[in-house]
């Protein structure tokens, strides 16, 4: 990363510190120009974020992936229904074998091997 870059980000950081300072130092009084402070500074800060390289490399990514998003095949309302179904009866089915074997298993300990049982 360029010198410049790394002077963009750090002066995209003091402005986003700034602006939270900026809403901490201003009255409370002034009810919508705290909040407005904030975003102002989160928004000066992006723009400088956006300018180095770092920043446009990061928006290129995530215009890729928006590209890539929309090429997924989206299953149907029946196929997602069928899949949650299958996933629903699975999850039952192994709660039922979990609860099973750790009956088992507390009855073989308490009951046959320690001889607590009733």
């Amino acid at each position: 990363m360029e010198m410049q870059d790394k002077i963009k980000l750090a002066v995209a950081g003091l402005i986003v510190v700034a602006g939270i300072a900026g809403f901490y130092m201003i009255p409370e009084t002034q009810g919508l120009l705290r909040p407005l402070a904030f975003i102002v500074s989160l928004a000066a800060g992006a723009g400088m974020v956006w300018l180095s390289r770092p920043g446009k490399d990061f928006v290129g990514y995530a215009q890729e992936s928006v590209v890539e998003a929309r090429k997924v095949v989206w299953p149907s309302r029946k196929e997602a229904l069928q899949i949650t179904g299958m996933v629903a009866l699975f999850v039952f089915v192994l709660a039922l074998f979990m609860w099973l074997v750790d009956s088992g298993l507390t009855w073989l300990v308490y009951d046959v091997l320690l001889g607590r049982g009733s």
